[in-house]
């Protein structure tokens, strides 16, 4: 009976995360599911290798004169981007199962599949491993046989019309910027707050102790309702979207963080970006997010404790957001990328400043020398002194 629920949980998450890219007349390339041990994945390479140009783009950070741009399960691209007119693509850095990232004191903090791996990148042409915190993103495992697995995707090749209804692999049953802290992403699940890491699963949030940074320690994970999304620190707050609202905590005693509120609203996807007494959150519809409204949101914080909504506009598909003085820059992903004057934010709607529709966009980090976007086809960086007339700098193209 187990095996049977196993089998149709690979196959629930295999349809759920299948992909069609054309390879030609004949195939096309899907994901497909597997089970792999704990330690069979620990004994996956780790570390530097190569510069190689990304296939896909997933989060991005930061950190004084380097761009890291994720590619989602496969690692960490390094780009030295002093100049950003010029990135250049320095190093890959091999982290199987990596989503998301954060760096404080030249050690990166980075997910693998259950684990939390710490990398020293202050020689950035050799970086180590220095740490690896075991079995603290728990949600990742599937029990079976008595022994913990973590489902993996791999791609592949396949004929088109294959029978996509048997998408398991039976092998897998065998038991054999210039501060301290970067800067990530609307988007981002990890972030750094007063010697203490956090990251959010779906429903809970974890605590990492990184006063010593090369030696990260797991301190404790709290049970949060279902459907968290992203994480945002301001001054000693911690903002948390989900799909149904977002959550403040105070993390003034950083080991031990007080939920404050909810700010709740109807079901959709929802980054959130805090600056000065408002918190501005954007809802959109589509995929996953199921139904709901386009807007963005923005709300008054000043008292965390009672959170009120100030104004509401309509967008066309907001993602991710990133504020610079009293300007927004909110992504509408297939439609392009908007800048807006919040001066006044009872009237943010009336201040578009520019549309540029031309970028698919959906994550972006108002950075010291660009403003950085990730969009269908890369990473677009952008001179954005004049927030009315954003000036293309550099395009870093993915990989066909």
């Amino acid at each position: 009976m187990k095996k049977v629920l196993i089998n149709g949980l690979l196959l629930m998450l295999t349809l759920a995360v299948l992909t069609q890219c054309k390879k030609g007349e004949e195939f096309e390339q899907i994901q497909i599911s597997k089970l792999m041990s704990a330690q069979q994945m620990r004994a996956l390479p780790v570390g530097i290798t190569k510069a190689t140009k990304p296939k896909e783009t997933g989060k991005i950070y930061i950190f004084n004169d380097y761009l890291f741009i994720n590619e989602p399960a496969k690692g960490i691209h390094i780009y030295n981007n002093s100049n950003p007119a010029n990135p250049v693509n320095i190093a890959f850095l091999q982290v199987p199962g990596n989503v998301d990232l954060a760096i404080q004191n030249n050690i990166l903090y980075a997910d693998s599949y259950v684990d939390l791996l710490a990398f020293d990148i202050s020689n950035i042409g050799n970086i180590k491993q220095v740490k690896r915190v075991n079995d603290v993103f728990k949600q990742f495992y599937t029990d079976f046989n008595l022994q913990k697995y973590v489902i993996v995707y791999k791609d592949t090749l396949v004929r088109k019309n294959y029978n996509k209804n048997i998408m398991y692999d039976a092998a897998s049953y065998s038991s054999g910027s210039s501060s301290s802290t970067g800067q990530g992403g609307s988007m981002a699940r990890f972030t750094l707050l007063n010697d203490y890491l956090y990251t959010v699963g779906s429903f809970d949030l974890s605590l990492f102790d990184v006063k010593t940074p090369a030696n990260p320690s797991f301190v404790k994970a709290i049970n949060l309702v279902w459907g968290v999304e992203t994480i945002f620190p301001y001054e000693n707050k911690l903002f948390m979207g989900t799909n149904t609202g977002m959550h403040i905590f105070s993390a003034a005693d950083p080991a031990n963080p007080v939920k404050l509120s909810t700010y709740s609203h109807v079901f959709a996807c929802d980054p959130v970006v805090v600056q000065g007494r408002y918190a501005y959150v954007t809802l959109r519809t589509r995929n996953s997010c199921r139904q709901a409204s386009n807007q963005l949101e923005v709300v008054d914080i000043a008292d965390p404790k009672q959170p009120k909504q100030i104004a509401v506009f309509p967008m066309q598909n907001p993602h991710g957001l990133s504020i610079s003085g009293n300007s927004l820059f909110l992504c509408e992903g297939t439609f392009g990328i908007k800048s807006f004057n919040i001066t006044d934010n009872t009237k943010i709607g009336n201040n578009l400043l520019q549309h540029i529709n031309s970028v698919k966009s959906f994550d972006v980090i108002a950075g010291p020398k660009s403003l950085i976007v990730t969009g269908e086809d890369g990473v677009h960086q952008f001179n954005y002194n004049d927030p009315a007339n954003l000036k293309p700098l550099s395009v870093i193209k993915l990989q066909i």
